[in-house]
């Protein structure tokens, strides 16, 4: 039982520090939102099982899996939030983003809506 808390707790730790050296080294807010948003919640259910198969019992069990929940549900809600407040006031794209999709399609719709 402890071989499958340790590997648990290494690849939630793991991932935890993939999501940090990714917001570190990743050029703008966007990139930066999307390292934070994918590893770092995945890291931390795998943190939570290893917790609740080291205490044991159903109690555990139960609440690692409502973290996991948790976390599932909330972390895209948070980054689509992020993302969006950063694109509305302004942040620019890092100097190697080729096209801003959404103010394409910005500017298409006004298009649309002057004629």
């Amino acid at each position: 039982m402890s071989t499958a808390v340790a590997i648990l707790a290494l690849m939630g730790a793991g991932l935890i520090l993939v999501a940090a050296v990714g917001i570190l080294r990743m050029p703008d807010l966007y990139s930066r939102m999307q390292a934070a948003s994918k590893a770092a919640p995945l890291g931390l259910v795998l943190l939570a099982a290893a917790a609740a198969i080291h205490i044991g019992g159903t109690g555990a069990a139960i609440r690692a899996g409502l973290i996991g929940a948790f976390l599932c549900l909330t972390a895209p809600i948070a980054a689509h939030t992020i993302a969006r407040a950063g694109y509305r006031s302004n942040t620019p794209l890092a100097d190697e983003a080729v096209i801003d999709e959404l103010r394409a399609q910005t500017l298409a719709k006004d298009i649309v809506r002057d004629t």
